[in-house]
């Protein structure tokens, strides 16, 4: 992202369906919450009122007293904001890097030492630690906590650190970018406190945007997914843009295709733009040449000699982290959007459910229920559930709800019995064009839906809606013409069944700036956003174990203007019970804080700084003149306990 403009802000989706806005503006003024003067008694009772006390014959009291704090929920001091350029962590807690950019993961051959300079060609990256990390999560080796597989994307590359002349100029440059992407899977111990890379492991592994690459489900082999290169359009080469992740209950990492529309171009712009389907306009493909310049290299790239070769990215790619020798799985029963991250969660009867948010303006919330049912310890039956079940998005409505909710919901289904799909002859078709398919169906266009996390017992479902500046529209009870700031939003699906095909939502938090003076009462954010608190943009999302709602932005850290005081890029942590809200950790300089996973035992928390510098202005980590580097930060308790407490 960049201070002033975001890509992402700018929607494709040229639908005429009703905005998850209205429907807000629906359910705030059906219940009479009057935000014109200010944030009134009403609104503060709502954004206090915790789902786990919801029910009763009609609206809550107006002044609900909000349930009593969990002392050991958030046990941690919050911080103030931070601006420099290094990494802060709340008082009692350590935070060390580990594996930057460019770490190498063999001791000999290319790639075994780090330049430093940006000199390594496309051998040596591929050997090395990919850019910008991203989603992440620790699988343990035998169940330990001091040893185990850090598996984790890398989302896209910054060209002015990872070449001498800041561009791609060759073959071997765009090579070098392809391999900058994808995903590593690296080996680490701790051993005597201190977290490693475990050099020459069988394990260490680098996918990248070459990497061949299983196509599966239900789109595969598909007329729409073959090239010249593969006739069967049963295996694609690399993954792309991945952003944020999942992971499955039997063992393996799910990595999320988001932005692959920025690799796409041609070299043909005789008439540019004009030849254009309907899908590569609604996945938002170039009509000229990109900026990365692959369509210049490999013709793949190029969406004029190679109609159906970006069909072939969009998808979640399932990887087993423990078989070095396995190839990826790109699941195309899943759909195909801008994957920001998946999020599963079990029903009764061993079906497993995956929700996605689609990362654009005006994009669609999608669940996906498998038609299988897992069986723990069972590997061949659990292997493939991801191939078969029923893709669903989400429709958000402002119904009468009998608690504090705001608003009901329905879960649609995306296939070939739907009468709104008959256009589409097969579900392959539905598939690969599943945003257009989404249109058609009435979906509900939401504020760049981004991670999704299920809350752990209580199986109640958050998502990041992380802001949507191009917002024009107003009314009493939405005073901001832009959401510069974002929100998040949660459900429960009816029954507490995650198969459910209704469900009920409220808004957990609206982000915002109290410590400004602001025309509009919104923007200073909901109840439990405070000055000591206040951040833009939620991003990253995830529960620990013990129900911690961890919160991560990646917002406008300019700390100017909307975003004074609001310093860099930050985690926060809420008890979803009382919304309280604490900052835990800042990082450093033009840097996004993304990415979350624990050890078993809770007590090393993983997380990720991506793009530090982005804007020219960090040396992160190293410092001095050392070119800025992505990394992963280890956060410890220094009394040896549960991160959190």
């Amino acid at each position: 992202m960049t201070l002033d403009f975001d890509s992402e802000d700018l929607p494709t989706n040229t639908s005429q369906n009703e905005h998850f806005q209205n429907v807000v503006n629906r359910a705030v003024n059906r219940r009479g919450f009057l935000f014109k003067t200010g944030v009134g008694a009403a609104a503060v009772a709502f954004l206090s009122a915790g789902l786990a006390g919801c029910g009763g014959g009609g609206d809550a009291d107006p002044t609900p007293a909000p349930p009593a704090a969990d002392p050991d929920l958030l046990g941690f001091t919050g911080i103030a904001i931070g601006t420099d350029d290094s990494v802060h962590v709340a008082p009692g807690y350590t935070a060390s890097v580990l594996a930057p950019w460019g770490t190498p993961l063999f001791s000999s051959g290319a790639g075994s030492t780090w330049a430093g300079d940006a000199s390594e060609d496309a051998a040596a990256q591929a050997r090395q630690m990919g850019d910008n990390h991203d989603g992440i999560h620790y699988f343990a080796l035998a169940g330990r906590s001091d040893e185990g597989l850090l598996v984790m994307n890398h989302e896209y590359t910054n060209p002015q650190y990872l070449f001498t002349d800041g561009v791609v100029n060759s073959l071997d440059d765009a090579n070098k970018d392809l391999n900058a992407h994808g995903v590593s899977v690296v080996h680490i111990r701790r051993t005597a406190g201190v977290w490693n890379i475990v050099l020459d492991s069988t394990y260490n592994r680098r996918i990248t945007g070459d990497t061949p690459m299983q196509l599966t489900g239900a789109a595969a082999g598909h007329a729409l997914l073959q090239t010249t290169a593969d006739a069967t359009g049963t295996v694609a080469l690399g993954t792309l843009n991945n952003c944020g992740n999942g992971f499955t209950p039997w063992g393996t990492y799910l990595t999320c295709e988001e932005n692959f529309n920025q690799y796409f171009g041609t070299t043909n712009t005789a008439v540019p733009g004009m030849t254009r389907n309907a899908n590569q306009l609604r996945y938002g493909l170039a009509g000229a040449g990109t900026s990365r310049k692959y369509e210049q290299y490999h013709d793949r790239f190029d969406w004029q000699k190679e109609p159906n070769e970006a069909n072939r990215f969009g998808w979640i790619v399932e990887i087993d982290p423990f078989d070095p020798a396995s190839m990826p799985k790109k699941r195309t029963s899943l759909g195909r959007i801008k994957h920001e991250n998946a999020a599963y969660a079990i029903a009764a009867d061993g079906r497993v459910v995956v929700y996605m948010g689609d990362d654009q303006a005006n994009d669609y919330i999608y669940k996906f229920v498998t038609a299988g049912h897992y069986i723990e310890g069972d590997t061949a039956n659990n292997r493939d559930l991801l191939d078969t079940g029923t893709l669903y998005v989400a429709k958000f409505n402002a119904g009468a709800v009998a608690n504090d909710m705001m608003g009901t919901g329905e879960w649609m289904p995306m296939t070939t019995a739907n009468p709104a799909l008959a256009a589409y002859a097969t579900q392959a078709e539905i598939l690969v064009n599943t945003r257009l398919a989404a249109d058609a169906m009435g979906a509900t266009p939401m504020d760049r839906p981004e991670w999704v996390a299920v809350h752990p017992q209580t199986q109640e479902v958050y998502v990041t809606l992380t802001n949507n500046s191009g917002r024009s529209t107003t009314d009493d009870a939405n005073p901001r013409t832009a959401n510069v700031y974002g929100q998040i939003i949660r459900w429960r699906e009816t029954g507490g069944d995650p198969t459910a095909l209704t469900f009920e939502w409220d808004l957990f938090v609206l982000a915002g700036n109290p410590t400004i003076a602001q025309a509009n009462p919104l923007n200073k954010g909901s109840a439990n956003v405070t000055s000591d608190n206040t951040f833009n943009s939620p991003d990253g999302l995830g529960f620990d174990r013990d129900g911690r709602l961890w919160i991560q932005t990646d917002g406008n850290y300019s700390n100017t203007g909307n975003y004074a005081n609001q310093g860099n890029n930050q985690m926060l942590c809420a008890d979803p019970r009382t919304k309280e809200i604490r900052r835990f950790f800042v990082g450093p300089v033009e840097c996004e804080v993304t990415g979350l996973s624990f050890t078993p035992d809770s007590k090393t928390l993983f997380i990720n700084i991506q793009h530090p510098g982005e804007g020219g202005n960090s040396h992160w980590p190293e410092g001095g003149a050392a070119l800025p580097r992505s990394a992963t930060v280890v956060i410890t308790k220094d009394d040896g306990g549960v991160i959190g407490t």
